[in-house]
């Protein structure tokens, strides 16, 4: 029987790594955990209690001095998993482009990272874990067994997340779904505290031209690549 092992997924925002984590761990048996639906909850409490104002500027002292306030967990919900914050199912709303148009800002406060990377590395205690974002292999989990970072043009990644959110009802057009893409990226990029790279030893994994299961089955080859060496 194979060792429980944790498997990094990094990536630009829209990416599909999310899909791909959450089918991977669905596959194997491992728990799956979504870093960037912490930061968005984190996003969205701001949001709620008016600490980012239209311009995107957060009211950085105050949201940290809130940071004990706020709680996050997962729980499967209608046979799904949601993102839980302070005791309400957040899921469906921290997916919207407003917290799109806020996670970045807030996820560059080196607090809130270091808080939710805290949590991030208790969950994989055990192991047995999948978990995607943007820094787990570099920052959360730098020895993970598995790192793989997804990569695709910013073009693709935006007609994707452009056709989710209308699939759910949300009225987006390409332009401006493209404009957050690009402005993500870059302060996902250059911010001081965990930028996102590719890990030396994580594998490049590009989907710009796969299907929803080309991609799976391809980081399922990768997986039990890696666990039956």
């Amino acid at each position: 029987m194979e060792q429980d092992i944790i498997i990094a997924i990094d990536g630009y925002s829209s990416s599909g790594k999310s899909s791909m984590a959450r089918s991977l761990a669905r596959a194997i048996g491992y728990r799956y955990i979504d870093s960037g639906a912490m930061y968005r909850a984190v996003t969205l409490y701001a949001m709620r209690h008016g600490l980012i104002d239209a311009e995107h500027n957060v009211d950085t002292k105050a949201l940290i001095d809130s940071l004990p306030d706020i709680n996050i967990d997962f729980e499967i919900i209608g046979g799904r998993q949601s993102t839980i914050l302070n005791g309400e199912d957040v899921e469906d709303e921290i997916r919207q482009l407003p917290v799109s148009n806020n996670v970045s800002p807030v996820a560059a406060i080196p607090e809130v990272r270091h808080m939710l990377v805290t949590l991030q590395q208790a969950c994989g205690a055990k192991k047995g874990i999948v978990m995607d974002g943007r820094d787990i292999g570099t920052t959360v989990f730098p020895n993970a067994e598995l790192k793989v970072f997804v990569n695709a043009p910013a073009e693709t990644r935006a007609k994707r997340r452009m056709l989710e959110l209308r699939a759910k009802g949300q009225d987006v057009t390409f332009d401006e779904i493209l404009s957050n893409v690009k402005q993500r990226d870059f302060i996902d990029e250059n911010r001081a505290e965990s930028p996102l790279r590719r890990a030396e030893d994580a594998i490049d994994f590009d989907n710009s031209n796969m299907s929803i299961e080309e991609q799976d089955k391809a980081l399922l080859n990768l997986f039990y690549n890696k666990v039956n060496k």
